[in-house]
């Protein structure tokens, strides 16, 4: 996850976890600022989708028509990131409200940068997020791009600071899951055996050098080469800036043009390029485990809340993976797996 560029090879494209930390372009990205790319991914059709959601004005569910104290039921809009893990979660939580009782739909804008003023100003009710990637964006927004993080590999204590800083803005951050999508680094299956290698910490004591597939910020992130050097001890030789996860990253990491790729947990593509994941056992990666946050006024009642955690209770990572394999490398609609994932978890409206 990326810069918003979410070119879309991958799941979640480069630009969803904005700064190597899932931050976010210019305000913030932190995977993390690595997915924030993906923005470019829409461009007209974002703005013009934008401009129609300010023509919305940011209604309430109330001023929607349709809501009850509280929330109600109403019209929720859920808002989607443009990369293949947003969408199909975007449209699990759509069936889910509609389930409830709830007159959902999906919208579509590429990136944070567009999406969390939305939610704030109530033009969208409902997203699926990142707990730090979401955390840094919000820190980068208030204090300043050079603000020290508030996110760890602690999820507990992430989730506490994003609730700081989200609950001001009018949202409200609901309980994170198992479920986590963060930052990751592969290498070929050929390269793993030869030099013995499960996890980065292996590939620093072997002392092999590297060059690195992965977005240019790589250079500057915490989370990528600086932290690889100063975490691992691993000899980044530089970087080849082919974006994150995206298939010419992992392509010349195939043709060993370069040894190493930046990507994520999720990557459901990674057995077709013969690369394997190095375990990040030192936990470099901030916990980015998947939440839904809320426009408090507008989707912050208790019904919503407990529709959507039947959800967190029961996603874990290895879904996120096959969800994004069968829209990514089967082609399926992310509406159709969307529904199929809720029967299969027994979460569909009987």
């Amino acid at each position: 996850m990326n810069q918003d560029p979410n070119s879309h090879s991958h799941s979640h494209g480069p630009g969803r976890h904005l700064g190597l930390g899932r931050g976010s372009a210019g305000p913030g990205r932190s995977r993390r600022a690595f997915r924030t790319a993906r923005a470019a991914l829409v461009g007209g059709a974002v703005l013009a989708l934008a401009g129609g959601l300010t023509a919305c004005g940011g209604k309430s569910l109330e001023e929607k028509g349709g809501a009850q104290s509280g929330g109600g039921k109403g019209d929720i809009v859920i808002g989607s990131a443009g990369f293949t893990e947003s969408k199909v979660l975007a449209e699990i939580y759509s069936k889910i409200l509609n389930d409830a009782g709830y007159h959902a739909t999906v919208k579509t804008l590429a990136n944070r940068e567009l999406y969390e003023p939305a939610l704030e100003k109530g033009q969208i009710d409902v997203v699926p997020e990142y707990a730090s990637t979401l955390a840094e964006f919000l820190n980068a927004k208030k204090n300043g791009p050079a603000a020290k993080p508030v996110a760890s590999s602690d999820i507990g204590k992430t989730v506490e600071a994003l609730k700081a800083l989200a609950t001001p803005r009018g949202l409200k951050v609901l309980p994170a899951g198992e479920a986590t999508d963060q930052n990751a680094f592969a290498v070929t299956k050929e390269f793993a055996d030869r030099h013995h290698l499960k996890t980065l910490s292996d590939l620093g004591r072997s002392k092999e050098k590297v060059k690195l597939a992965a977005g240019e910020e790589c250079e500057t992130r915490p989370f990528c080469k600086p932290g690889l050097e100063k975490t691992y001890g691993i000899s980044v030789t530089g970087i080849d800036p082919k974006g994150v996860g995206t298939t010419q990253a992992k392509q010349a990491v195939k043709d060993g043009t370069d040894q190493m790729v930046l990507t994520t947990t999720t990557d459901a593509t990674l057995d077709n390029f013969g690369l394997v994941l190095l375990k990040d056992d030192k936990k470099l990666q901030n916990a980015d485990n998947v939440l839904p946050v809320v426009n408090a006024k507008s989707a912050g009642d208790k019904e919503i809340e407990a529709a959507l955690g039947k959800l967190t209770d029961k996603l874990t990572t290895a879904d996120l993976i096959d969800l994004n394999r069968k829209v990514d490398a089967e082609r399926q609609k992310p509406a159709d797996v969307a529904s199929a994932y809720l029967q299969s978890k027994g979460l569909a409206k009987k």
